[in-house]
Formats: structure tokens, sequence, C-alpha cells
């Protein structure tokens, strides 16, 4: 097995950002070196990058605490990212939704691990339907089931669960269906800190998935509550996907973006137009980007929800 590491110094947002790439040997027939770049936020809050979402890493006294694990193959790779640093173990996961890419990680982490999820997204992980805006596969891989089990969750919360005390406490928070019906919010009250995950994918058009009780009509209802918030609460927002942290500025233009989105939809079946009009002819505003397929599935959710 062969290790390399690549680190660098970045000075960005008046905050000291280190960026290590971990390698580690690609499975067989994958060509491109499994890579893990890490950022640092705080002194003791990292950002993970690759592979999948994006995965905070909270280090405390007592362990460490990670949010999401990645595709499935980059469970060991995040882990050997983390000891670059800190060798204190990691003691809980926590999973802010049910896909792919954010949990299969989960199986290569040592079992002891705690893992905590929505206890929704709980119910979704022991089934891996694949997310409505993905083509359609009969047999959808179920990493839980391919490892007995291994990975699911072993704690769960409805609406709001506090891990820890003091400096090195987290809040957990439901905020209803958006992106899924299960999607978790994690807060880090002594940074002010909000890991948002899928839910807010940045200046892109999200996947509103129905397979996993994803809503279209209520997605920014229930971005106003989380922004409600943040707004109190929160300086910085960790997104799923994107390279750079956001604020709660660009949330709030995001809401009006999905706003007019689902406006747009709605006056066009009111209009007698049918989904496939609306795909091929629905363009996103500027600044703005839209998949074409998270265009269409979202479309039919809108029209599936608009009485």
């Amino acid at each position: 097995m062969r290790r390399g590491i690549v680190s660098g110094v970045l000075l960005a947002a008046g905050a000291l950002s280190l960026t290590v790439a971990a390698f580690q040997q690609p499975p067989a027939g994958q060509q491109a070196p499994m890579v893990v770049e890490i950022d640092k936020l705080k002194d003791n809050l990292y950002v993970m990058k690759g592979g999948g979402g994006n995965s905070s890493v909270f280090i405390t006294q007592k362990g460490i605490i990670v949010v999401d694990t990645k595709n499935p193959g980059w469970g060991q790779p995040l882990l050997d990212a983390i000891r670059k640093v800190t060798n204190r173990p990691v003691t809980m996961i926590v999973n802010t939704h049910t896909h792919g890419d954010h949990v299969s990680g989960n199986v290569e982490f040592p079992a002891e691990v705690d893992i905590v999820t929505h206890e929704n997204t709980a119910a979704n992980m022991k089934e891996m339907r694949p997310n409505s805006s993905a083509p359609p596969n009969p047999n959808p891989r179920n990493i839980f089931k391919e490892n007995n089990g291994k990975g699911l969750a072993k704690r769960t919360f409805r609406d709001t669960m506090t891990i820890g005390s003091g400096n090195e406490r987290i809040e957990l928070r439901y905020f209803g269906r958006a992106h899924t019906n299960g999607d978790a919010f994690v807060y880090f009250p002594v940074h002010r800190v909000l890991h948002v995950a899928d839910v807010f994918p940045g200046k892109e058009l999200p996947i509103m998935d129905a397979n996993n009780g994803g809503t279209a009509v209520g997605y920014a209802d229930t971005l106003s509550k989380m922004l409600a918030f943040s707004e109190k609460n929160a300086d910085v927002l960790v997104n799923g996907h994107s390279n750079t942290t956001t604020t709660n500025a660009d949330l709030k233009d995001f809401i009006q973006f999905i706003r007019g989105y689902v406006s747009e939809v709605q006056a066009a079946r009111k209009a007698g137009r049918t989904v496939d009009e609306v795909a091929n002819s629905w363009k996103p505003p500027a600044g703005y980007n839209a998949q074409a397929a998270r265009i269409r599935s979202n479309a039919q959710l809108v029209f599936n929800e608009t009485k």
C-alpha cells in the first residue's frame, strides 16, 4: 500500500486552512488516487473533502465526532486523514442523511463507534433506496446489508439532541423535510458553525429526493426555519460538497432561488404544460446551475405535490 502526503498552509477568510492530501492505493480498476483534503476551520474543527460528501471532524477530549463518512471505500482514507491531525479515537459518527456518498464509509469504522442519525434517516439507511435524480437502477447497492448491518444507526433523534457539554457540546437539529425526510443539521456552538450538508448545495438546484421522503413544495419553508436558527447562532455554514464554506446571506439568496423555481413550475402546471416541457425549457437564473436530471425529477415532484 502506498501513502504519500501533500500538505500546504493556506490563509483564507481570516482563518488558517491546512490542506493535506492523504493517498491510498485505489481498488482494482480505479486509476485515480483516493485523496482526502483537510481544511482547518477552527482549532479542533476540520472539514475533510473528497470521495463524497464533505465530512466535519470535531476533536474533543473524549474522542472524535465525524459528520458523514463518504462513498464506499472512502472510510479508510478518511480515517487515515483524521490521523494526520490527531491520534484520538473516533467515538461517534453523525450521518446527515441517507445517501450513499455520506454514509457508506460507516462500515469501515470500528464497530464500537456510536452512530447517530435522525429517526427517518435510520429507517432510510436500512433500505438504501437510490435518490430520485439518479439513473434507474433495478438492483441498487445496500452496503449495510452487505456488511450484516454494520454501520447502521445505533441512536436516533426526532427534533433535537445535545451531545457533550461546555465547549465540546454539539447540537443536532431537524427542521423538516427538504433534500430527504431525515436531514440533520449539526451545530458546533463554540465555533458558531453549522454543518448543513446537501440541503444547501450552493449555487445549484438541489436534489429533492422523493424516493427518500424529500419535498419540493416544502423545501424553502424548511430552509427558512433553518435560517431563523442559523442567523441567531451560526456565522459559517458547511455544505455537503462545496469547496468553500458559505454564509447566512448565501442561504437567504438560495431560499429565494428555490421559491422561484417551485413557483415557476407550479405556474407551468397551471398553464397546462407537461413535465417534459418544463424540463426542456426551464433555465436557472444568472449565477446558478442546474443538472438536467434534477430539473426534470424536481419538476415531477412539484407536479405531484401541487393540488
